[in-house]
């Protein structure tokens, strides 16, 4: 089980968020605070507002109301927060001759990864973790579904976030990959802060701190089996 921050001190900060779609509402009064450190696991029923809530959470999407505000490790309010990010549906167009070393050494390209040291030797422990090494030269074009979801996922944690924000990260993996996923959360874990979308929650949710349903709004849970509301009441 991950321990939650200490102190609780918040690095997230969601207040009366509400969004909406042309007239249909799709996130409705959502207040929370992520602590650092934490290891949220969400879930909820397909169009509940999971992935909406990631995107005005990473300031991809602005709400209808409310405000999302960011707190350095002093408590004070900041711009922009460390964050790797791995979305559900990912953006590469796989005809684009880009090579999985590209891919994932472009999670350095930001203005935290472009300042770490010894980036050739990350990129080469970053394909090891993501057992990619032996197609690192490959054209992404080439890859499988599930070797493509890893080295996207080799992007979001290459310069080590401080916030890692993931939405299905198990789409497309084989069983033995998403037992090693499992053992890359557990390492990184103690030192980020992690956000994790996933209908899949038997072993997420006992790695997980805190427990989040989404539907429309937010509930807070302390179940580890919270696929339908009515578990956590």
């Amino acid at each position: 089980m991950h321990s939650t921050a200490t102190d609780n001190q918040t690095i997230i900060s969601l207040k009366d968020i509400s969004m909406s779609w042309d007239d249909r509402r799709v996130l409705t009064d959502v207040s929370l605070d992520v602590c650092r450190n934490d290891f949220l696991a969400i879930t909820g029923p397909n169009g509940g507002g999971k992935s909406t809530l990631l995107r005005i959470i990473l300031k991809l999407l602005k709400p209808t109301r409310g405000s999302v505000t960011y707190h350095d490790i002093n408590g004070n309010r900041v711009d922009r927060l460390h964050i790797g990010y791995l979305p559900q549906k990912n953006m590469i167009d796989s005809r684009f001759p880009i090579t999985v070393r590209e891919v994932v050494a472009s999670g350095l390209l930001g203005p935290y990864g472009s300042k770490l040291k010894n980036q050739d030797t990350l990129i080469e422990e970053t394909l090891d973790t993501i057992e990619l090494k032996s197609h690192s030269e490959a054209a992404i074009g080439t890859l499988s579904g599930g070797q493509l979801q890893r080295a996207l996922l080799g992007r979001a944690i290459i310069s080590r976030p401080s916030v890692l924000v993931l939405d299905e990260p198990l789409s497309y993996l084989d069983k033995n990959f998403e037992q090693h996923t499992y053992t890359i959360l557990e390492n990184l874990a103690p030192d980020t802060t992690i956000l994790l979308v996933s209908h899949e929650m038997t072993t997420i949710a006992s790695m997980a701190s805190r427990h989040l349903i989404v539907d429309n709004t937010i509930h807070e849970c302390s179940a580890h089996h919270h696929f339908v509301r009515t578990d956590c009441e």
